[in-house]
């Protein structure tokens, strides 16, 4: 990545959506295409197409949103998914994509001699899936872990909520924090290598920053529509807005997706893309997890494939294009936290955020042993 001359914004929004529209299946849309930017030869005619299209987007929404939110029973004392059945589909998947723990010799072989850096996803990662995204807690285990391993590699927290919401929850200065999927990046004078401003406490990287006042509008539009939905609820994570619906009767995800779609209609240059139970109004720009940790290496110094082995740990669709990156770049490994079989660009796995501390802590053990 070419830090001085590239350029994350996609200037063409609309164009670049009706190209892709006749090639993505409903359920992989990553964005919405707005029916005004197609035209027809009679007013009625444009009209007819216009709610075709809507119907399309709103039933590709709702098919994404049931796909990437399947309900599952929780662990009434941990807060965590019941694991799977052992079953030949799940076995297969282990094989693939096999645990961390159980690879973990053959991980730090391959780092004999080079340096180690931790990027960790929060909600799913560090902190277990909760019903209120505001109760997301870290628990002081989980802090400690992570304390840890800040201290022994250069570590990042890369997150879907807002910088300073994740730095709420995890509460160390030691760590560098990548918010709004990346979006908005903070590396502190401690880790940044090429600082050329001597005594600065931290180093800042938006490139969304253009569109934060369309983001905040929409927030708004957003938090009123939702608003006579029970159990929805709209968080504004600076240059995104999550649209949290895990708490809404599955009846009405329909209408939620509706609403979301018919609120972006007036805003070409954003997308709506989906998580666990939640879909994410984003930029139409050429940034995601992935480019913040091409751009995190780069900027700590640490792009160096030879010397240095990337650890990316996360739970969501959105920690894909991070997976991809390093998996492309024949690069350190992606694991991803997840208890069912998922098709992943991840190396290996971890079942829930207690097998993520167990790592964390394996990882600050080996270190320390290898000193």
């Amino acid at each position: 990545m070419d830090l001085s001359n590239s350029s994350p914004v996609i200037t063409d929004p609309i164009g670049m959506s009706q190209s892709l529209m006749g090639v993505l299946p409903s359920k992989m849309m990553p964005f919405s295409v707005r029916p005004g930017g197609y035209s027809g030869a009679g007013g009625a005619g444009v009209n007819v197409s216009r709610r075709k299209i809507e119907e399309v987007l709103v039933s590709g929404l709702l098919d994404a949103m049931k796909s990437s939110s399947p309900r599952k029973k929780h662990n009434v004392v941990f807060g965590q998914e019941d694991l799977p059945e052992e079953d030949p589909a799940y076995s297969a998947w282990m094989a693939k994509c096999p645990s961390a723990l159980a690879s973990f010799k053959q991980i730090v072989a391959s780092a004999q001699g080079k340096k180690i850096a931790v990027f960790l996803d929060y909600d799913g990662t560090l902190s277990p899936i909760v019903d209120d995204p505001e109760k997301a807690v870290m628990s002081p285990v989980m802090r400690a872990a992570v304390r840890n391993v800040a201290k022994h590699f250069p570590a990042a927290i890369v997150s879907g909520r807002s910088r300073k919401k994740v730095l709420e929850f995890v509460k160390l200065k030691e760590l560098c924090y990548a918010g709004s999927h990346g979006m908005d990046i903070m590396t502190s004078s401690a880790h940044y290598e090429h600082n050329a401003e001597k005594g600065k406490e931290a180093n800042i990287f938006q490139p969304a920053r253009d569109f934060l006042p369309m983001i905040d509008e929409v927030s708004k539009a957003l938090l009123e529509v939702t608003s006579g939905i029970e159990g929805a609820s709209v968080e504004d994570n600076k240059f995104c807005v999550s649209v949290h619906y895990r708490n809404v009767d599955e009846k009405d995800w329909e209408l939620v997706a509706r609403l979301v779609n018919e609120v972006l209609e007036d805003f070409p240059r954003l997308k709506v893309t989906n998580g666990r139970m939640v879909l994410e109004v984003r930029p139409v720009i050429d940034w995601d997890k992935g480019k913040a940790v091409e751009f995190l290496l780069q900027s700590l110094g640490l792009s160096d494939c030879e010397n240095v082995i990337p650890i990316y740990i996360g739970d969501d669709r959105t920690d894909e294009d991070a997976f991809k990156v390093l998996r492309e770049r024949n690069c350190g490994y992606g694991i991803l936290v997840s208890q069912a079989p998922k098709e992943t660009e991840a190396f290996y796995s971890l079942r829930d955020p207690s097998e993520v501390m167990e790592f964390l802590n394996s990882l600050v053990r080996w270190k320390k042993h290898s000193l």
